[in-house]
């Protein structure tokens, strides 16, 4: 089985093919090159894990091969090898992006924990591209779900916002999801390689949380025995994360305010001054400025949070990324738990399109979990949702019954009247994303907005 891919180029015959037959001894894959221009044609033909180039080659030298390379094919290691090196032709290597460079006769051993070495990079830089694509896919934009044009707008601020310094503050109801905005703020940002550090302030008591933030001396308290780092030096060069914000103390808020101008502070019990480089992402499902009007909320500290805002509207203004949300998420559940649920059907769809959903997208989420779990077939129905949910439903169906004067037809008519209205509303009226959030086609909308006598200038005049 092969090791690794190489190239050896080296205008002597015989040097060039004794190489070749030594590593292809060790498991190498190997081919070989007598000139620069002809090594080049091969990198550009097959992707080398590593080539091996001797300096002095009939065309051009081993240095253009280099700087080819470093352009173009940037993930392949470079050996170069010299008969005559010096260190200043070396630092000189070095310096244009070679892996390694050796001098000749070069000893079998030598080669080959060169090479090794440069394929245990390559190994490391893969690993490091792969772990960062699946960081990018668990916690950058894409796993936020959505195509209402709320949501459009939060993509838009976001993707705006990531790549700076700026102090972002996030609000919404509690299940919004105001912690995956935070992390695809930072993994989004220049920012994304360093540490991203999430702390519940609402969670902890004020002296105990104070001294999580900023770390403490030993003997600061009863109980500190030893001196502790806080999150803000743990995240250091990365990104804060500061959840329920408006729990925060008063005296908290003074140091929260001086980390925010200064970038400094002083651990508890400490006189020792700490400068960080954190960039602060904050959430709140608080009114921050009611909350200053009490004077329950520093104003000097809300004016420096609140530089951009960004808003997680509620699941219930959002009602056409539910059939999207419920889609992405039973697909989840079925890796999870080996299901193989294909959806559900429309009645169940349209009881989570009717519901006010207080636990917003978190409650989403345990609902398709319930239902996935408990789905005796491959399609959920409406009797697998919650009680409250079907009880929403039969309430709601009621109503519109009454309001109807009993007739059967009006009742069944008004709810989908509805949905559709509202599903119009979250898309700023795109009839094309409407018909796809409904799982319907657009033709199907045209028809039934007809029907119920549905157009945005009837609907404009009502507000």
């Amino acid at each position: 089985m092969s090791q690794g891919s190489l190239l050896v180029v080296d205008d002597d015959r015989h040097i060039c093919e004794a190489m070749a037959d030594y590593l292809r001894s060790l498991g190498y894959r190997t081919e070989t090159a007598m000139r620069c221009r002809e090594a080049i044609d091969r990198i550009k033909e097959y992707n080398f894990d590593a080539v091996v180039c001797d300096v002095n080659l009939p065309d051009q030298d081993g240095f253009q091969l280099l700087e080819w390379a470093a352009q173009h094919k940037p993930e392949t290691a470079i050996i170069l090898l010299t008969g005559y090196g010096t260190i200043e032709s070396a630092v000189e290597a070095i310096r244009l992006g070679a892996f390694d460079y050796l001098t000749k006769p070069v000893i079998d051993d030598e080669l080959n924990f060169s090479i090794q070495r440069a394929l245990g990079q390559r190994k490391i830089v893969e690993e490091n591209r792969l772990l960062k694509k699946q960081l990018d896919q668990k916690f950058g934009l894409s796993n936020i779900i959505g195509r209402d044009y709320k949501m459009a707008k939060l993509f838009d601020l976001i993707e705006s916002v990531a790549d700076t310094r700026t102090t972002v503050l996030v609000l919404g109801e509690n299940g919004t999801g105001k912690t995956i905005t935070a992390r695809a703020i930072h993994q989004l940002s220049s920012r994304r390689d360093k540490a991203f550090v999430e702390v519940a302030c609402g969670a902890l008591p004020d002296t105990l949380l104070e001294s999580e933030l900023f770390g403490h001396a030993a003997g600061a308290f009863t109980g500190a025995n030893h001196d502790k780092e806080g999150k803000f030096l743990q995240a250091n060069g990365g990104t804060i994360f500061l959840d329920e914000i408006g729990t925060a103390s008063p005296s908290l808020q003074v140091k929260l305010l001086r980390v925010l101008q200064d970038r400094e502070f002083e651990p508890v019990g400490s006189n020792k001054t700490h400068k960080v480089d954190v960039r602060l992402v904050l959430a709140t499902n608080e009114n921050l400025e009611e909350k200053v009007r009490k004077g329950e909320f520093r104003q000097d500290l809300y004016y420096r949070i609140n530089v951009i805002t960004v808003t997680q509207p509620p699941l219930r203004e959002r009602i056409g990324d539910i059939p999207l949300l419920v889609d992405h998420y039973v697909e989840h559940m079925n890796e999870q738990t080996g299901k193989h649920v294909r959806g559900f059907d429309d009645q169940a769809m349209q009881a989570l399109q009717r519901y006010n959903w207080p636990g917003n997208v978190r409650e989403l989420l345990n609902v398709v979990e319930r239902s996935v779990v408990l789905s005796k077939s491959d399609i959920v129905t409406v009797q697998e949702l919650p009680e409250q949910l079907r009880r929403d439903m039969v309430d709601s169906h009621l109503e519109v019954n009454r309001l109807s004067g009993g007739n059967l037809k009006s009742a069944l008519a008004n709810p989908e009247r509805q949905i559709i209205l509202e599903a119009l509303e979250s898309t700023g009226w795109n009839r094309q994303e409407t018909a796809r959030s409904l799982g319907i086609n657009r033709t199907t909308l045209y028809k039934k907005m007809k029907k119920y006598d549905i157009s945005y200038e009837k609907h404009a005049q009502i507000f």
